[in-house]
């Protein structure tokens, strides 16, 4: 009997340590699969043009980091942005829904609320549920909080409630108030003796401004930029206290390229995500002094050099951490150039024979080509064969992409599989594609465009860009005609109609409610 009772106990003991072992090679194969997950890194400039770089046609401006990654990767001639505004853009390319389904994704202040639902799928949150390492460097402008936001405590939600698991992010634009750095929900290097308060209605007692205090700045305001001063930089809106926490401008490129190479270091043994989101060349363009002059553009031109440095920077970090050939780098912009957007700063002045939008009507604010239509490059050393693409696509696929990729089968809204195009193995892209500005939508299907009537300026004046506004409707074959200078409409009223009736089965009849532009 002890004989039997021994042989069962070794038998049970032999199938515990069989099992224990097919345990241990299990969970050994799913670190190696899980280690073959390429890491997925999205650079994101701000107010980037499509003629901004040498890559794209500038001759007067030389960008050859970002251009390496157009040589070395897929070069899209057809690549955009949602929309021709920093917010609306930003929803998108985290969720894959088009902007204007979410009545609160607009230009927002540095104290509205977060518009992205908790719930909502995100490409963090996608990437999240498949293992990855989430994290988020440089401008956020999605809201933050559920609109009382206590500066002096854990802000949320925000970036961490959607998906990533490390946010270091500046709350809105260089331009607005707060001007410090939020640190997974908590403001970075706050003194609690000196508390931080905002607001986007009144000054408080005491505080200078640029309005009323000009002679504190160091630059000049030219118009929407003249409240709380910072740094001798007119801001959007009025802060007070934080004095140790708030950044310094000309250091700030170089702060987040610091943060993005500490987390690339820190998750190296991956699959990671990175959402690396530059501020430049957005106002206030504050070149670090060692690229000041540079461009001979101005401040302009200097933070596009600036940023094309801290990119290559980066890569070389991706490289020395030897997994350059096992990330995946999508970069873009998030809408249009703009050369005078708030500031005297001589962007105007010194831009000679630049053209930011290249061939391209409008820019930012726009719903011509220029709004939306801006440089798109996908990057994969060794993976992805180098490349020119016309196929249409758009930052708001790329959710349903990712997760092709990886394996999910999550999908955004308006998100479409593109994959392969992202991967060099395809040439067909979308067929259409809706296009949103400051409120405002048009459509996009194959080689054509067309801008429904809107009432309003055609011209922003204070910037000097068209925006697309017309009593009339507006259709351009953009293969023959990319810089939108004939209006077919009137002679081509079978493919007017089409498109007209392709956007309203996507859009609804009409075009919703039209907010006015304010450029602040």
């Amino acid at each position: 009997m002890k004989i039997i009772k021994k042989s069962l106990f070794q038998s049970a003991l032999v199938v515990l340590l069989m099992l224990g072992c097919k345990s241990k090679a299990e969970k050994e194969v799913a670190v190696v699969e899980s280690s073959k997950k390429p890491n997925i890194v999205f650079i994101y400039m701000d107010d980037l043009g499509y003629g901004d770089m040498s890559a794209y046609g500038a001759t007067e401006i030389s960008t050859p980091n970002m251009d390496a990654l157009a040589k070395g990767g897929v070069q899209f001639t057809n690549g955009y942005a949602t929309s021709a505004t920093c917010t609306p853009s930003r929803y998108a390319i985290l969720t894959g829904r088009y902007p204007w389904r979410n009545k609160d994704a607009k230009i927002l202040p540095g104290t509205a609320p977060l518009i992205i639902d908790t719930t909502q799928i995100t490409v963090p949150k996608m990437l999240q549920e498949k293992g990855y390492a989430t994290g988020i460097v440089g401008k956020w402008h999605l809201g933050l909080g559920s609109g009382m936001v206590n500066w002096n405590e854990r802000v949320s939600p925000g970036p961490n409630e959607v998906g990533f698991d490390y946010s270091y992010i500046l709350a809105a634009t260089q331009d607005r108030v707060p001007t410090v750095y939020i640190a997974d929900g908590y403001v970075d290097g706050l003194d609690p003796n000196d508390p931080i308060e905002v607001s986007y209605k009144e000054n408080f007692e005491g505080e200078p401004t640029g309005l009323d205090n000009p002679e504190l700045t160091t630059m000049k305001w030219h118009h929407g930029h003249n409240n709380s001063i910072v740094n001798g930089v007119p801001r959007i809106g009025f802060m007070k206290g934080g004095e140790a926490a708030k950044w310094s401008d000309v250091d700030m490129a170089d702060h987040f390229l610091a943060k993005a190479q500490q987390y690339v270091k820190e998750h190296k043994d991956g699959p990671f995500f990175l959402y690396y989101a530059l501020q430049q060349p957005h106002v206030p363009r504050t070149p670090h002094p060692r690229f000041v002059g540079k461009s001979g553009m101005g401040p302009r031109g200097d933070v596009i050099l600036e940023a094309d440095w801290m990119i290559g920077e980066f890569m070389k970090t991706l490289e020395e951490e030897g997994i350059l050939e096992n990330t995946l780098i999508v970069f873009s912009s998030d809408n249009g150039p703009v050369v005078n957007d708030g500031y005297y700063d001589e962007a105007v002045e010194k831009l000679g024979n630049h053209t930011p939008a290249g061939i391209l009507r409008g820019g930012k604010y726009s719903l011509f080509e220029a709004g939306t239509k801006v440089p798109f490059i996908t990057y994969w050393k060794g993976t992805i064969a180098p490349g020119k693409s016309n196929a249409m696509v758009c930052q708001v696929d790329l959710l349903t992409s990712m997760a092709a990729l990886v394996g999910s089968d999550k999908t955004g809204e308006d998100s479409e599989n593109l994959l392969d195009e992202f991967l060099g193995k395809s040439n067909n892209g979308r067929d259409q594609l809706v296009l949103e500005a400051t409120s405002r939508t048009a459509f996009r299907k194959g080689n054509w465009a067309m801008i429904p009537p809107y009432k309003g300026p055609a011209v922003i004046k204070s910037v000097n860009i068209e925006i697309g506004n017309s009593e009339k409707y507006q259709l351009y074959d953009l293969e023959k005609d990319p810089s939108q200078k004939e209006n077919l409409a009137k002679s081509n009223p079978e493919k007017l109609q089409e498109l007209v009736a392709d956007f309203e089965k996507i859009r609804g009849i009409g075009t919703g409610e039209i907010e006015d532009l304010e450029l602040k």
